[in-house]
């Protein structure tokens, strides 16, 4: 479902799987329509809902906003779902897709695609708290993911890798941003505070001049610098890491997809971690102040997480 830049790429993978067939692209626009009939030789569909009932899975690669109806209509005509982030843009409509995605049996995953990266480096495998990580996840414009914040549409890939680093229950959330090309924030910095101990700083820009891309992870051992730009790993620690491999993380979010589909293994992303990286961006969101007050304050108080 999508017929963008990102659900193309999808169909694609689908299509170099052994054993699966894609049906069809849905995408309101005609043009979209047209470029996926010319480039992938499959039937491009105005609505999606056409396509209910008539497939075992799907990919929803739709704006943000539309996760959580479309979800919903598939998991009801018993097709299995990958949801590109974030899994919907409300606790309660999070919730609601988590539990019947179990009452029906079906796999639903989430497009944390970075996860397969960190899972092959092995720095996953560490169960101790980190003392702290830095997060910076920058680019240029492209004028995608506008119906919500860089918070929902970047950062909550860092999000979800910081749940998976750092042991333990958030205690308390500070934050700044900026809108720059519309009405939601386009470059957000936070401040994460989790009982552990670790402080978790993160930045994400769609409106910045450069791509940067990096995480440095401080433990007291020493610590792990990643440039995934540069594909580079730094480590002073003790710790045993793989070389970084980005060779295709979209290819196999989908393979293993397809695999817990049908039954032979569980999806690595699982929903309800989907929702405790939106339950933070919306934390986020929540507590966000505009950029300069908490310079001009010096140290804003942290705001209490439940």
């Amino acid at each position: 479902m999508g017929a963008g830049v990102f659900g193309r790429h999808h169909a694609a993978k689908y299509m170099r799987l052994a054993g699966v067939k894609l049906n069809a692209i849905a995408d309101p626009k005609p043009d979209a329509r047209r470029h996926v009939a010319a480039h992938l030789g499959v039937p491009a569909v105005a609505d999606w809902r056409a396509l209910l009932g008539e497939v075992d899975l799907v990919s929803i690669c739709s704006p943000a906003g539309t996760h959580a109806g479309i979800v919903r209509a598939f998991l009801d005509a018993g097709a299995h779902v990958l949801v590109e982030k974030p899994i919907a843009t409300s606790l309660k409509e999070a919730e609601e897709l988590i539990a019947l995605a179990a009452s029906r049996g079906l796999v639903l995953t989430v497009g944390h695609q970075e996860r397969f990266v960190f899972a092959k480096s092995g720095l996953l495998d560490y169960e101790d708290a980190p003392l702290c990580v830095e997060c910076v996840r920058a680019g240029p414009w492209t004028g995608r993911g506008t119906d919500v914040s860089v918070v929902l549409d970047l950062m909550i890939h860092d999000l979800d890798l910081i749940h998976r680093l750092v042991p333990g229950t958030l205690k308390g959330v500070r934050a700044e941003g900026r809108s720059v090309h519309g009405k939601m924030a386009d470059e957000v910095t936070a401040t994460l505070v989790f009982d552990c101990g670790a402080e978790v700083e993160l930045i994400a820009s769609r409106a910045a001049d450069a791509r940067r891309r990096s995480m440095r992870v401080v433990y007291p051992d020493g610590e792990i610098r990643i440039d995934f730009l540069a594909r580079s790993v730094t480590n002073t620690t003790e710790r045993a890491l793989q070389p970084l491999s980005l060779h295709d993380p979209l290819a196999e979010s989908v393979a293993a997809f397809v695999t817990a589909a049908r039954g032979g293994a569980s999806a690595l992303v699982r929903p309800e971690e989907a929702r405790r990286a939106l339950e933070t961006a919306l934390l986020i969101e929540e507590a966000m102040v505009p950029f300069g007050e908490i310079r001009a304050k010096e140290r804003a108080p942290l705001r209490r997480t439940a």
